[in-house]
């Protein structure tokens, strides 16, 4: 009788490929169940779809309209999960529904805002209203001819910053974070993968063994399925490109506006870094090269229309003072068109020669946390791993606040760094929360704060940045890390590219978190 060959030990139990807000999430889930976990990323973290939302957790309330009941639901329960995780990066936002008269009734929008109020059990925060436009504060910066609407909540995230996090926590827990690190093959054994990578700095070649392998690669999920030869394309994916533009502040108040159009769709206008407001998106199909995706002259007069017929002031194209385009990658369910398709995920498992491969299909940042708890509870059968849901009461890096209140935390930071500017106190609380005790660490004045690169960024973020957050580049820095690019000078941002040639390297072995 023949023995079975025995499995060799592996290197990892899950390699996660994909470093965008699922596979951070995933890769953070399973090292806190006691598993070993290594996650790669051909660029940087967030650096594609996760860092070119709208900047949004919601439950999205036009989902409503395509009856994805269960998607809100679960939207609005994370919600309040992640207000808690991260109440430095996420706050609430109070949001204002005019209404448009040759749009949806008033009736039918206060149905949806009932619902909306309800399915999600919104314990936090405040419940929708009719507003009067013409003595609200937000009804100064509209045309006159929108004189009543609706007010309602949802909450703000620093994307790109909620990704980081995630694969910091990760870190904390073992999980080996790899960023530019590529995969370029995919071998399924009999019980375990071998993992080709490519370091796309060094362009040094090495290969990892692995239990399972979960492909969070999102736009290139299909890609990266064709690595393995046997692979069976089980799903398909529909590429379609959201796009925003940033133009100087429009209005002076906190609120948010979301705006219905005639073709079905709604448009956001966020206030946004203190001097400027966030318009978007849009929904455009594209072909299967998601990585170079740009903004076109279209999307640009399309937002512009959109607005300008609310606003009382025009927005025109030569407005805009920046802007940026990602891919969604939709799980396609066959809708016609592309902004009907689903948000909701779909996670596709094979296990053929006792090999997993698990590949995740859209998805929203709202709900990444309960992706990752559905992807490992999916694994349960293939890993020997801690089965309880860990992360929905376990606040993420700088989010261990007192009762997660950011106000309190905040005042007790401008106690114990009374020397700091306000301006510059904020942000780091904002960005980093509790974890401003690493950057400004054995620091007493703003001198100690070392070098001034512009915007309010000091050498003690970039090299606190370097060290633990794994950026390497400028566009690492100023916008994913931080937005401080639409401060920056291109003189300013050469000194910094300078400064960070000479650090980066300096930096020995992995980051950790």
């Amino acid at each position: 009788m023949t023995e079975a060959p025995t499995q060799p030990e592996c290197d990892v139990d899950l390699l996660v490929i994909g470093g965008g807000i699922n596979g951070a999430g995933i890769a953070r889930d399973a090292s806190g169940r006691g598993l070993s976990v290594m996650l790669c990323e051909k660029d940087d973290l967030a650096q594609h779809t996760s860092s070119a939302s709208t900047k949004l957790i919601h439950g999205g309330l036009r989902y409503l309209e395509h009856y994805d009941f269960m998607l809100v639901r679960h939207a609005l329960q994370e919600r309040e999960v992640l207000l808690d995780a991260a109440p430095h990066i996420i706050w609430p936002l109070r949001f204002i529904l005019p209404h448009h008269r040759a749009l949806r009734p008033r009736w039918l929008i206060r149905i949806g805002l009932f619902l909306y109020d309800h399915i999600g059990g919104r314990k936090k925060l405040p419940a929708s209203h009719s507003v009067n436009l013409t003595s609200h504060p937000a009804g100064a910066a509209l045309k006159s001819e929108f004189t009543h609407g609706f007010e309602y909540s949802d909450c703000w995230v620093q994307d790109a910053r909620l990704v980081v996090l995630n694969a910091m926590d990760a870190a904390s827990h073992g999980c080996d974070v790899r960023v530019r690190t590529q995969v370029t093959d995919l071998i399924r054994h009999q019980g375990y993968w071998t993992v080709k990578l490519r370091d796309n700095n060094t362009q040094d070649t090495s290969e990892v063994t692995a239990r399972v392998v979960v492909n969070a690669s999102g736009p290139w999920v299909d890609k990266t399925l064709g690595l393995d030869e046997a692979h069976d394309a089980r799903y398909a994916t529909r590429l379609v490109k959201g796009s925003h533009i940033v133009v100087p502040r429009i209005f002076d108040h906190p609120y948010t506006y979301i705006f219905q159009n005639a073709d079905n769709r709604i448009i956001f206008a966020v206030p946004y870094e203190q001097h400027y407001t966030l318009l978007g998106t849009t929904d455009m199909e594209v072909g299967d090269e998601p990585g170079t995706v740009t903004i076109d002259d279209a999307e640009v007069a399309y937002i512009c229309n959109a607005v300008s017929e609310y606003f009382d002031t025009l927005v025109k194209p030569e407005d805009v003072v920046w802007s940026y385009s990602g891919v969604r990658p939709l799980y396609d369910d066959a809708s016609s068109n592309a902004s009907k398709v689903t948000r909701d995920y779909k996670l596709d498992l094979d296990v053929r020669k006792d090999a997993p491969v698990l590949s995740v299909y859209g998805g929203k940042i709202t709900t990444y946390r309960k992706l990752a708890d559905d992807a490992m509870n999916i694994l349960s059968d293939h890993l020997s791993m801690d089965s309880k849901d860990w992360t929905r009461h376990q606040p993420l890096p700088g989010g261990d606040m007192p009762d997660a209140d950011f106000d309190a935390y905040l005042q007790q930071a401008r106690t114990t760094y009374a020397w700091l500017h306000e301006d510059l106190l904020f942000d780091y609380v904002r960005n980093y929360g509790t974890r401003i005790d690493e950057i400004l660490k054995g620091r007493s004045s703003t001198e100690a704060l070392g070098r001034h690169f512009g915007a309010q960024l000091y050498q003690a973020e970039v090299d606190y940045l370097v060290a633990h957050e794994w950026a390497q580049s400028v566009d690492d820095v100023i916008w994913r890390r931080s937005k401080k690019g639409l401060a920056m000078s291109n003189e300013q941002s050469d000194e910094l590219r300078r400064y960070l040639a000479e650090t980066v390297g300096k930096v020995a072995g992995s980051n950790a978190a």
